[in-house]
């Protein structure tokens, strides 16, 4: 019987996820309809039901949308293709890319200019990796795994780079980062790690949740990357853990022989869907507390093109903090 959660702190939402669902509410306002996204804003489908509700029609691609209509790209991040795209159909085009990710394309066009073999550690098929790769086709290479590494041939070992995805596993990016050094001692890196604040910060509370859970239950999507690495971390670490999208998610089973649960949630789940986990097991007798690892206080500013419809912009959505380095892309 669980008689105490512990929720993880921080959780949930990162500040990239806060813009993307911000930058899809402000354009339901401020543009007239209709609002196009593309895929998913945020890997998230309580996110996605709640934007759709209010207006917002999500497509799988650029070509879905009417000529001359505005389409909002997600948080995720798209490929020059989908932009040359967008702009034969004449579309208004309103970015809501995290820019931590706009950073990794920035670093994946820095040195493809250079002429370097570029490394891009992450997942096949994901969202964030398909448009990074798509900075530089010809010269990107994906990695997932230290086997990929070893696999690994390549023209000129003496000029090579890597990068990585944001939303990795920080013991699995840096196992195989150590791998590539180890195969090619001369490779180099970005100047900083790509892995975002959030990430590391949300897998340092679930490794320190782990010492002191006996389950630990992690509130997000089956297709979110930082939500899934959670759960791995939380294994990694000695607790059993199980990805739930939301209460109804939730097996009986998993409570047997569970006196303390560890809660925490993904980056791009909403917060309401932990408070009802909470809610239920609080109405079985559980107490609650929260085990706060770290504070963040991060804000993105909205892109440009979005500001500059705001007659009076709301300063908490477009103040910028001196944690956030300001990188948007002016393609």
């Amino acid at each position: 019987m669980v008689t105490k959660v512990i929720l993880a702190s921080p959780r949930g939402f990162c500040a990239g996820v806060v813009r993307a669902i911000d930058v899809v509410k402000i354009a339901l306002d401020v543009y007239p309809h209709p609002i196009y996204v593309r895929k998913e804003i945020v890997h998230n489908p309580e996110v996605v039901k709640k934007l759709s509700e209010k207006g917002a029609i999500f497509v799988d691609g650029v070509e879905q949308v009417p000529d001359g209509e505005t389409v909002i790209f997600s948080a995720h991040g798209v490929s020059p293709d989908v932009w040359k795209k967008a702009r034969a159909k004449s579309l208004k085009i309103v970015d809501a890319t995290c820019p931590l990710v706009t950073k990794v394309h920035m670093e994946a066009v820095r040195y493809a200019r250079k002429g370097y073999t570029i490394i891009l550690v992450g997942h096949v098929g994901h969202d964030e990796v398909i448009g990074t790769m798509g900075e530089a086709p010809q010269h990107i290479r994906l990695v997932s795994t230290i086997e990929d590494v070893e696999k690994l041939e390549v023209e000129d070992p003496e000029k090579m780079a890597y990068i990585t995805q944001t939303t990795l596993s920080l013991e699995d990016t840096r196992e195989i980062i150590e791998a590539l050094r180890r195969k090619f001692p001369t490779i180099k890196g970005p100047p900083s790690e790509d892995i975002c604040y959030a990430t590391q910060n949300r897998q340092m509370a679930v490794k320190d949740l782990a010492r002191l859970s006996d389950l630990i239950l992690v509130v997000g999507a089956a297709n979110s990357s930082n939500s899934n690495r959670l759960v791995e971390e939380a294994e990694r670490s000695g607790a059993p853990a199980y990805l739930i999208n939301d209460l109804s998610s939730i097996q009986e089973e998993w409570f047997e022989g569970v006196e303390t649960l560890g809660l925490t949630s993904g980056a791009s789940a909403p917060e309401r869907l932990v408070q009802e986990v909470v809610t239920f097991l609080q109405a079985r007798g559980a107490t609650v507390e929260e085990l706060a690892v770290t504070e963040e206080h991060v804000q993105f500013a909205l892109p440009s093109n979005l500001l500059a419809e705001l007659k009076e912009p709301d300063p908490l959505l477009t103040r910028e903090r001196p944690e956030v380095v300001a990188i948007e892309d002016t393609r």
